[in-house]
């Protein structure tokens, strides 16, 4: 096989990796992705998309696609349900409430909805497609067998004898990473959390027992003990059940008879018609790699930190990962950045995994806490240092060489809005500036300025910045009278975004020479003093 050179080179074809891979084709940079599985897995271990991964989508211009394949849950869901079998769970008949990561309010903190849960393989079947459209190039039935960094770049070594030489490459290989440990990376965290699990993907009608109405999971508690976890929200559906190796329990002992045996005593139903689609053995962890960078290598999604389901922050933040490495290594590698810059995603997002690994382990030990929506929730999760879920998935803040004047500190607030406060190292407020047009839709692949009223002066410094540093740039006037305030600057003050919509500098008002004031923080932001 003759040798491949590529810009970036993705090992893990996951949603992860196939993000990733959107991303960095979207900023010009057509990645290689390779995968050893044979395809897309019709597995799904994940289901929710949070608010934050949305964006991304729609910035991608995915959102739409993405929403049409989820479960129609905009006339309400149940939520988390329990009872001794499905048969035997107690349906409220009054109407159900919204899932929260469906609207926000009268506020709407965000502009990219979802209509309900959105099981992984759907998400895959979306991102794949649309990686290859962009520019990246995906093959499967593809091992990495091993890697070799040098000054200059990466060479791996693939199974169908393949030479591959990469500028940078990416690890999305999953939790038992094999770049990671062949890089040496240590863990940190408590690791295996309780019994190993099967999850069944299995077919059937239940619909004598939901009755038409949805819910995210149903906890069972009698003879056959498990999780039920809508995945279509009609005919497929997943059962999680736990097995114990010490008593001589193992993934083999799970065959297709036996499955089925457990979901038709799970469901309370012992005549019920089912298939099994697949099955999976899995077990939640809590780790955090030591390194999430090792020169020209980077580790992201599980390959860096390895998340409890319970929350749903597991994918979504590693989502955050790739969007949030994609547009550096695309500047970097388009020689708008100095290497400085790449550095600056470990120390933002190693953080970031950290947090979230502590509120998913909190809610692991007070799970009730995380599905409470009553007014006596908010203290007790304070009690505990349980932050609500909007604020983990969007309130995170960056401090780094890439924010100016980042504050990291969180207001003690479970209102996200109130977080989302134009504070550097901040997701961008959303703002509705027209027609189903977002103030964060004006961010695209490179750096903005976005303006208040009277700062025109900015559209003129941002054309005289760009053109001394040789970068696109582009400054626009919101005229919406409530903006400045939403982002803490006056009408003639400016917030400069980076291409991941998080603010990067704030100037509360209008500076002297504003032009060389500004090109003196992008060379500041993108390591070029």
């Amino acid at each position: 096989m003759s040798d491949t050179r590529v810009p970036v080179l993705i090992v893990g074809g996951g949603s992860v990796g196939l993000l990733a891979a959107v991303f960095l084709a979207q900023c010009g940079i057509a990645p290689l992705v390779v995968e050893q599985a044979a395809e897309l897995s019709i597995h799904p271990r994940a289901t929710g998309l949070g608010p934050r991964t949305m964006e991304f989508l729609r910035q991608a211009g995915l959102a739409d696609a993405v929403d049409a394949l989820a479960v129609d849950m905009s006339e309400g869901s149940l939520g988390k349900l329990s009872g001794p079998t499905l048969a035997e769970v107690h349906l409220p008949d009054g109407p159900a409430a919204p899932p929260t990561w469906i609207g926000w309010g009268p506020g709407q903190i965000g502009p990219a909805m979802i209509r309900g849960i959105c099981a992984q393989d759907r998400l895959d079947s979306v991102l794949a497609p649309a990686a290859a459209e962009y520019g990246a190039t995906l093959r499967y039935s593809t091992r990495t067998e091993s890697i070799e960094q040098d000054a200059s770049g990466v060479t791996a070594q693939l199974d169908d004898g393949t030479t591959v030489r990469a500028e940078y490459l990416i690890a999305a290989d999953g939790v038992r990473s094999g770049i990671r440990a062949a890089l040496g990376i240590g863990t940190t965290g408590p690791g295996a959390l309780g019994n190993p699990k099967m999850s069944m993907l299995f077919r059937a009608d239940l619909s004598p027992y939901t009755r038409g109405r949805h819910f995210t999971t149903c906890d069972v508690t009698g003879p056959a003990p498990g999780m039920f976890v809508t995945v279509d929200g009609a005919k497929d559906w997943i059962f999680h059940t736990d097995y114990r190796p010490e008593d001589g329990q193992s993934a083999e002992d799970f065959t297709a008879e036996h499955c089925r045996a457990l979901i038709r005593t799970a469901v309370g139903d012992p005549a019920l018609e089912l298939v099994i689609l697949s099955r999976l053995p899995w077990r939640a962890r809590g780790l955090l790699a030591d390194e999430f960078q090792v020169d020209r290598v980077f580790l992201v999604g599980d390959a860096a930190h390895a998340v409890p389901p319970q929350g749903a922050f597991g994918l979504n933040t590693g989502a955050a990962d790739a969007h949030n490495l994609a547009w550096k290594l695309a500047a970097v590698l388009r020689g708008q950045a100095g290497p400085g810059l790449l550095a600056t995603y470990a120390i933002e997002r190693r953080s970031v995994a950290s947090d979230t690994l502590t509120q998913a382990l909190l809610r692991v030990a007070h799970p009730r806490l995380h599905w409470d929506t009553s007014s006596t929730a908010g203290p007790a999760r304070t009690a505990v240092g349980m932050a609500a879920a909007p604020v983990v998935q969007l309130g995170y803040r960056y401090a780094s060489a890439a924010v100016i004047d980042p504050d990291p500190r969180l207001p003690d607030t479970e209102d996200v809005a109130l977080v989302l406060d134009g504070t550097p190292g901040s997701r961008l407020p959303h703002l509705w500036i027209g027609a189903q047009r977002s103030t964060l839709d004006l961010v695209g692949a490179n750096f903005v300025l976005l303006a208040g009223a009277d700062g025109v002066a900015w559209v003129q410094a941002a054309e005289e910045a760009a053109e001394s540093l040789g970068i696109p740039l582009s400054a626009i006037v919101i005229e919406v009278p409530e903006w400045p305030s939403r982002v803490g600057i006056d009408a003639t003050g400016a917030v400069l975004v980076r291409p991941d919509q998080v603010i990067a500098w704030r100037s509360r008002e209008m500076v002297a020479r504003p032009a060389e004031r500004l090109a003196a923080v992008l060379r500041q932001l993108l390591d070029r003093c």
